[in-house]
């Protein structure tokens, strides 16, 4: 088969770090052109200013990968799926759950592809994590996602701002994971968010869910870390103690700890083409209604300003 054609929309630090280096590395796409008012894209890559541009003008493209703020994403995703080319969400797929369903629909009528996609999901421990736990009791979870949002997002104003989520943009890949592996659903009780004076989004966030069978998990979410970084869900079961550190890229079995090559983006990719080449979407909303839920039912501090 021919590649797919794609071009890259919105060209800040994931498209560069992830996406161009992904789709480099695999044969089933080609880099058609890139896409940012600002950037000048890749050297030998056609590069336009606005998507509109692209989709008039052409190159002509089959597929978008938009890895712009989650707040313009629904117009570009419409645009695109009008004409029928194969979206590619970066993870949250959308501001809100009303407009993502909205794009589910259009991607059905168009017979366009439209993929949510959960990168952590893709890493490396994370597979074997939800086939261990399968067959377990589970008891308890901890999840603890904890950085520093200076090291991570520097001088990104947008997410600060309504629909950027704050500290749920890195505490949403913690919950793509865990509604992926955990074997029943869950939904928060109480929670906590603390939010900046001089901000619009939290910081942080306490967060008690739990589960149908009423198993309690509990979430801690900061963006003020320093020194090290932690990204940890720790699952207690009744056959021993599943950890996974890391981002999920380290698994910790009761056997011993499992080491592997860890390929989030390539897994992501692949499951694109998958998707486009059979004629099916991917759009699992699962981990944004639980930061929608905390948004609607967990306490809010205010706590001091926070600069940069």
């Amino acid at each position: 088969m021919d590649p797919i054609r794609i071009a890259v929309v919105g060209m800040g630090k994931i498209a560069r770090d992830q996406h161009l280096p992904a789709i480099a590395g695999d044969t089933a796409f080609s880099l058609a052109a890139t896409v940012s008012p600002h950037d000048q894209g890749v050297p030998g890559v056609p590069h336009l200013g606005s998507l509109d541009e692209l989709l008039s003008k052409g190159p002509a493209v089959d597929a978008v990968a938009l890895c712009t703020p989650p707040q313009v994403r629904y117009d570009l995703a419409k645009m695109a799926l009008t004409r029928g080319v194969h979206v590619f969400l970066e993870k949250p797929p959308g501001a809100t759950l009303s407009e993502v369903d909205a794009l589910t629909e259009r991607a059905r009528r168009a017979g366009a592809s439209l993929f949510a996609a959960w990168h952590s999901r893709f890493a490396a421990g994370v597979a074997p994590a939800r086939a261990w736990l399968a067959d377990r009791h589970v008891t308890s979870v901890e999840i603890v996602w904890r950085e520093d949002v200076r090291v991570w997002h520097p001088g990104q104003a947008w997410i600060w701002e309504p629909g950027g989520l704050g500290v749920f943009d890195p505490g949403i890949n913690a919950l793509s994971i865990a509604t992926h592996i955990l074997p029943r659903p869950f939904f928060l009780r109480r929670g906590v968010l603390q939010r900046p004076e001089n901000r619009s989004a939290p910081i942080a966030a306490d967060l008690v869910f739990c589960d149908t069978a009423g198993t309690k998990i509990t979430m801690d979410l900061d963006w003020r870390q320093t020194g090290p970084q932690s990204w940890d869900i720790t699952v207690e079961t009744d056959a021993g103690t599943l950890k996974l550190s890391r981002g999920g890229s380290v698994l910790t079995l009761p056997s011993g700890t499992e080491h592997s090559e860890d390929r989030e983006y390539a897994g992501l990719y692949a499951r694109f083409a998958t998707l486009i080449r059979t004629g099916r979407s991917d759009v699992d909303t699962s981990p944004l209604k639980l930061v929608a839920d905390a948004f609607l039912r967990a306490k809010r501090e205010i706590v001091e300003p926070f600069n940069e």
